[in-house]
């Protein structure tokens, strides 16, 4: 969510809230801020330095994170007002959660020189990995899919669990 300084005192806008230093940061796309109300930090991004005691509105382009931005605005406005937020958007269940972490810890043992074998081994136990018949073992099909996934997630992939899944597309 981007917010704009707004410059008529009478409009309905909200303050910035207090910031400190190491709130802030500044790149190359705007001014970076992380306000904390209550136990939820709020991220926004500012075209200019913010200021205490200005008026500030929220810009929500109609693009194709319109839903998400408008559900963000909306869970910053409420605190603002003295009330609760409300759920977060978007959130991974338990088992997207874990599976993520076996990919993860996946690649992590494939990268310092594990072979598929000694990954499983890591993963689900030696007692569960057969003697014989490794090749065509369904663990060791599950453990390729999951060093798979964990490379897809280093390769960039990480930045679609940021956004929900989308029904229009």
């Amino acid at each position: 969510m981007t917010v704009a300084s707004v410059a008529d005192r009478n409009s309905a806008s909200q303050p910035l809230l207090d910031l400190t230093a190491s709130q802030v940061r500044r790149a190359a796309d705007g001014w970076h801020a992380v306000l904390r109300i209550g136990a939820v930090d709020h991220r926004v991004l500012s075209k200019e330095p913010p200021v205490l005691g200005a008026l500030y509105a929220a810009e929500l382009p109609f693009d194709g994170d319109f839903d998400a931005r408008a559900y963000a605005a909306r869970r910053l406005s409420r605190p603002m007002n003295g009330r609760a937020p409300g759920p977060a958007f978007h959130k991974l269940s338990k088992q997207r959660r874990e599976r993520l972490s076996a990919a993860i810890s996946a690649l992590d043992v494939r990268t310092a020189g594990g072979s598929y074998r000694i990954t499983a081994e890591a993963l689900f136990g030696t007692k569960r990995i057969p003697e014989r018949a490794w090749k065509t073992h369904d663990l060791r099909n599950r453990t390729v899919r999951l060093v798979k996934g964990g490379l897809a997630l280093v390769r960039g992939g990480y930045r679609k669990l940021l956004r929900p899944g989308r029904r229009d597309e």
